[in-house]
């Protein structure tokens, strides 16, 4: 049973910074890519990055590619989320995702395994 775990959001001010984190089992044999997402209150749920775990190999959502670093610690089954300059806008509960995507790694509907969430709130 694959299952994930957030942790590291919390409340930060304008131009901090966050590293969210993701402990990840029962993963390795059921899919192949992990992913973040957000959700921002009366938002639908937005993709932010998605990793090819078996190599490391990292996408983007377009938007988010300069302030968003997505990476992977294989020996540790942890997924981690770097954000930068962090701004009002960035406030959601991001989650994190398993799965094994067939033709759009930033879909969310492509996704099987969901965390529970981390909230990150942003204000001064």
């Amino acid at each position: 049973q694959v299952q994930l775990v957030e942790s590291g959001g919390g409340s930060v001010q304008p131009g901090g910074s966050l590293r969210l984190s993701c402990a990840a089992s029962g993963h390795r044999y059921v899919v192949d890519w992990m992913a973040w997402f957000r959700q921002a209150p009366g938002k639908e749920r937005e993709a932010v990055a998605a990793v090819y775990f078996r190599s490391g190999a990292p996408r983007y959502n377009d938007n988010m590619k300069d302030r968003f670093t997505i990476s992977q610690d294989s020996t540790k089954n942890a997924l981690y989320l770097q954000i930068n300059n962090l701004t009002s806008g960035d406030t959601a509960a991001y989650y994190c995702a398993a799965g094994s995507p067939i033709t759009d790694f930033l879909s969310s509907e492509e996704y099987q395994y969901w965390g529970q969430g981390t909230q990150v709130t942003v204000s001064s």
